[in-house]
């Protein structure tokens, strides 16, 4: 063993243990919505994005405002209306009368989490605004660039429910998202101890109440992100990977059932995602290695928005979730 493997074990150990902290005090604030706090962890691990789709009240923003609690780094929320400008995300140049010069001012993209609270109710030239921040961690405005702050995450909602005044995202900004998440309804069980939970946070809302008692520094992020990266996929796995996603990109080389569900597969942005994700998975749960488990338990939040079903399909109630189950049961594992 090197003294340089000696030397990143500790490190690599502190990181395990500060997200192991955080994802258990998610989960005693989040209750009932277990995947939202795992899938948010991967999405920092991953360094990506995240489209949370659901009703309201499932704890879609107290989810990224719990995180912003414990991490260290600023948090901002944007509240998407009809009437909303890009500039109004990413800020704009002013004319200081005074010196006579324009100043950049910062728009609220310039915070390391945000969250773009029902990101369809914008027109899709605001919603366009956060493609390169999401992108490229960074905001071009006339002909200057301004890198943005290090984690940056956005986390974008939207209702199911309502249609009425909302504007669909476009496909390249799906893409831009690293997972879709769908959220439902908590179980009994959970419902009681949301209850509780509430009592308990109205008894308390006029007390001072303090400071998390940790905090996930910048650098265990970066570091936690650095060791995603390097943990082992073996070459049968990366196959894997890869033939899923080619698989929904021409499905009739398994079945012609898929070939007439879909009718654009995910391009090479998901095979990275998939990727990314899969790795971020296995180190949450404490693993040095990806195994094929890894992947098919991501892959729906990976795929689901990059997936476009027929008409065809969708005539007769086909999800892009069923199209994911079926190629996971028609792509061997190598």
């Amino acid at each position: 063993m090197s003294a340089d493997t000696i030397s990143t074990e500790p490190m690599q150990a502190s990181c395990h243990a500060a997200f192991s902290k955080v994802r258990k005090h998610l989960q005693t604030k989040i209750i009932g919505q277990n995947l939202l706090v795992d899938r948010l962890l991967i999405a920092l691990l991953a360094d990506g994005h995240l489209l949370v789709e659901g009703a309201p009240g499932l704890a879609k923003t107290t989810a990224i405002k719990e995180l912003s609690a414990v991490l260290e780094g600023d948090f901002h929320r944007l509240q998407f209306t009809p009437d909303l400008l890009p500039g109004d995300l990413t800020g704009s140049d002013v004319y200081r009368p005074e010196t006579g010069e324009f100043v950049f001012q910062k728009g609220p993209l310039f915070h390391n989490l945000i969250l773009a609270d029902e990101i369809n109710r914008a027109p899709a030239k605001v919603q366009s605004a956060l493609l390169e921040s999401m992108g490229e961690h960074q905001i071009t405005v006339g002909s200057t660039t301004y890198q943005l702050p290090r984690p940056f995450l956005v986390m974008a909602t939207q209702n199911p429910i309502e249609q009425e005044g909302t504007y669909p995202l476009p496909e390249a900004q799906l893409d831009r998202f690293l997972m879709h998440i769908c959220i439902d309804y908590p179980d009994a069980k959970a419902e009681n101890l949301i209850l509780e939970l509430a009592r308990e946070q109205a008894r308390t809302e006029y007390a001072n109440v303090s400071e998390p008692p940790f905090k996930l520094s910048k650098v265990d992020v970066d570091l936690a992100q650095q060791d995603v990266l390097s943990i082992h996929m073996a070459k049968p796995v990366q196959e894997y990977l890869v033939q899923l996603i080619l698989g929904s990109r021409k499905p009739a080389a398994y079945s012609q059932e898929l070939a007439r569900w879909i009718s654009y597969g995910g391009s090479p942005r998901a095979t990275i995602s998939l990727d990314r994700c899969a790795r971020a998975h296995a180190w949450l749960h404490e693993r040095d290695y990806v195994s094929p488990e890894d992947v098919q338990s991501v892959a729906f939040e990976v795929l689901r928005h990059r997936i476009l079903v027929s008409y065809e399909a969708e005539a007769v109630g086909i999800t892009a979730d069923n199209v994911i189950e079926e190629l996971i049961k028609q792509v061997p594992v190598s």
